[in-house]
């Protein structure tokens, strides 16, 4: 049986910070990388929008430099996978991938979430070469160019109204004939003359040379008036949801109905002492790298306070 004062489970921005801080305090913190070491980011190209990087960082750089970091201050980082957790004893009972078992006074859940896909072979091949699940991280890239948003909730509609300040013309792909969006997203959508709503439509797949340079789409799929043609575009953004990695946990843990991990007001702590939630995997809202960083930084502090007592 292995120990640890702090396991920290996940390994992107909020997992490597928390990493860093807990170090610094002397808690000789254990990090579970999961199936994705770096998180989410690492599928992006160049981060632009970090502090510190006024020319912009390539991901990869900077998430291997949050862990290089965090293995500075004493940070053990595993490169596993958590297959069963027990929350319900004291200390706290994970087991890896590898059968190894580890016990934790405190544990720190920083697994993020994953963006939805439509599921086209296309949208892995042209991963950071088109195809993006953030308007906010990647949509500097595409100013003055032609893009297209797939859904038609909220979401949808707020990275086609955020587009459309960046892009030439922002074509918003919609499978129903209707937007699900709530009415303010809507009329902002409807009334932007560089939005195009293609409703009743779906995409079959993308195509390019060295990148997305079009998307196949069919119109009104399987009805008699059925149309398949060809959309040229530059970028092609998912919009269709995240799914917080938090499936593990739910057993112990209070989540919302999408499954966001419920913390307490503006703390990271959950409804269990000890254990918290930090970045994606408790945040619906915002999804960033610097904001998921922040709160990798927010639980370490409570770790430490409550490993203190």
């Amino acid at each position: 049986m292995n120990t640890t004062k702090l396991l920290i489970i996940g390994s992107g921005p909020a997992g490597y910070t928390a990493g860093i801080y807990a170090g610094r305090a002397n808690l000789s913190p254990t990090l579970i990388e999961g199936m994705q070491p770096g998180g989410q980011l690492t599928i992006t190209t160049e981060v632009e929008n970090f502090p510190g990087f006024p020319e912009g960082i390539d991901a990869n750089e900077l998430m291997e430099g949050m862990r290089r970091q965090a293995e500075r201050f004493g940070t053990q980082i595993l490169p596993n996978m958590v297959t069963d957790i027990d929350l319900g004893t004291r200390p706290f009972h994970v087991t890896l991938d590898d059968n190894s078992h580890w016990t934790a006074d405190s544990i720190i859940i920083a697994t993020g979430a994953s963006a939805k896909y439509l599921g086209l072979p296309d949208e892995q091949k042209y991963m950071g070469q088109g195809v993006s699940a953030c308007a906010t991280c990647d949509g500097f890239f595409y100013r003055k160019k032609i893009v297209a948003v797939v859904g038609g909730g909220d979401t949808a509609c707020e990275e086609a109204s955020y587009l459309a300040g960046l892009a030439s013309k922002v074509y918003l792909i919609v499978r129903k004939p209707f937007l699900r969006a709530s009415k303010i997203m809507q009329e902002r959508v409807l009334s932007n003359d560089k939005i195009e709503v293609l409703f009743e439509t779906n995409t079959l797949g993308l195509y390019g040379e060295n990148g997305v340079e079009g998307a196949h789409l069919v119109y009104r799929k399987g009805e008699n008036d059925e149309r398949q043609y060809d959309l040229p575009i530059d970028g092609f953004f998912l919009a269709i949801g995240h799914h917080p990695n938090s499936e593990l946990f739910s057993p112990w843990l209070k989540t919302d109905e999408d499954g966001y991990i419920i913390t307490e007001g503006d703390s990271p702590r959950t409804a269990v002492p000890g254990v918290y939630a930090a970045g994606d995997v408790a945040d619906p809202h915002y999804r960033q790298a610097v904001i998921a960083a922040a709160s990798g930084a927010k639980a370490a502090m409570e770790a430490e306070k409550f490993l203190a007592q």
